[in-house]
């Protein structure tokens, strides 16, 4: 199985008209990329995950370079009251229309994730005080970091990996302030350290999502399905950010597939609009059996079909996200995108509605009239439209859509 690594370019030359502008896919994908995407190319690139190798899964983060400076690793290189740029909370909170102020206690979303981040806890004490948010502490019981097997003896430390869990913990934080976060860090990207760090936090009493924001090519559950067939618990998974070409576990019978969109605030009575992002995953699972509730849809797909929902995933469109953890000389406050970003959204989501125990995976498509529908953007074009091209109802890149409040989940 190809595993590869979806990231992406930025550019000046991009921004014209649109804020915090990073467009595309740079990578080759299964069907043709938008000339918005195909510009894309030839700009500036930061990559958070390394192109991985057969057995292994990239994540999905996509760093905005214009908007961060290179600093030298040293202990005054952060800017922790430095203004970040990006959606933070509150925007997040008002585009999806979410309670979040009200929700969430007594539930944990596990944050799964390959190598150790040293400053994970320190940095997102930097985001929620930036922010406003109660602290979540391992010395108040909000926080967790356990490795694969749920003890102390962590991995190795990865910088681009780091950058990876310090924006889903933000996210996660974004969404369900409330929440209690546990943090499971796989020895390695293999998929089969990675499967026994979701393992690891299905275990763990109180967990109640679990977000996993890395993919690689489609793969069959027969596989690795056991690692993220967990009932009870809400397993979202990234699409990907490479247009059309289904991603697993994305593509997996057993999770959430999250795709992506472009967010934007606008003049209309939900002040905010959204459009398929270029570089949403979308596709049909070659192996994995269809969802039964997407049989009420026309997917196009024999089997499954990705995405299920989606949110915000367009770096031009990005969230704040505070790390510390250098990679390539980056640090502090940074603006994020990929579908890494609307996995822990998702998941935290779940977590607000509280439903877990007693639904799965098809509840969005039978409570798809809670979802802001997405009807416009594409991630390319491909021999059946709506595998690409947002429309009314079910499309690949956005799903069902975004959510609208907590009634889908």
């Amino acid at each position: 199985m190809q595993l590869r690594a979806r990231l992406f370019g930025i550019g000046v030359a991009a921004l014209a008209g649109i804020p915090l502008a990073v467009l595309g896919p740079a990578g080759a994908s299964q069907a043709a990329v938008s000339p918005a995407a195909a510009a894309s190319h030839a700009q500036k690139t930061a990559h958070s995950c390394a192109t991985s190798k057969p057995g292994f899964a990239s994540c999905k983060a996509i760093v905005r370079t214009d908007l961060v400076q290179a600093q030298a690793v040293a202990p005054n290189a952060a800017k922790p009251n430095a203004t970040p740029s990006g959606f933070g909370p509150s925007s997040l909170q008002s585009a999806y229309n979410l309670p979040s102020s009200t929700a969430g206690a007594g539930r944990t979303v596990a944050i799964v994730d390959a190598y150790d981040d040293p400053t994970a806890e320190a940095d997102l004490a930097v985001y929620r005080a930036q922010f406003g948010l109660p602290a979540c502490t391992t010395a108040n019981g909000c926080f967790k970091k356990v490795s694969q097997t749920g003890g102390t003896n962590y991995p190795k430390t990865d910088g681009g990996w780091a950058q990876e869990i310090s924006l889903d913990l933000d996210m996660v934080s974004a969404i369900c302030p409330n929440c209690h976060i546990l943090l499971v860090e796989a020895k390695t990207s293999s998929f089969a350290n990675l499967g026994a760090a979701v393992n690891q936090a299905a275990s763990t009493a109180g967990v109640v999502a679990i977000s996993n924001s890395y993919g690689g090519s489609d793969a069959s559950d027969a596989s690795y399905g056991s690692y993220y067939n967990h009932p009870g618990i809400a397993v979202t998974a990234s699409s990907g950010d490479s247009g059309y070409g289904a991603s697993y576990p994305a593509s997996s019978h057993y999770v959430t597939a999250v795709g992506g969109t472009t967010l934007s605030t606008a003049s209309n009575t939900r002040g905010w609009s959204e459009t398929a992002w270029s570089g949403a995953g979308s596709g049909c699972s070659a192996y994995n059996t269809a969802l039964s509730g997407a049989a009420s849809f026309d997917t196009g797909c024999a089997k499954r079909a990705e995405a299920d929902v989606s949110a915000v995933a367009n770096p031009s469109t990005g969230v704040a996200v505070y790390d510390s953890t250098a990679y390539q000389g980056y640090v502090g406050w940074m603006v994020f995108g990929g579908t890494s970003v609307s996995s822990p959204i998702i998941a935290s989501v779940y977590a607000l509605a509280g439903n877990t125990a007693s639904i799965d995976n098809n509840y969005p498509y039978t409570h798809s009239t809670s979802l802001n529908d997405v009807t416009s953007g594409s991630n390319g074009s491909c021999s059946t439209s709506q595998w690409c091209t947002a429309r009314a109802g079910w499309d690949g890149p956005t799903g069902l859509g975004t959510p609208n409040g907590i009634g889908a989940f």
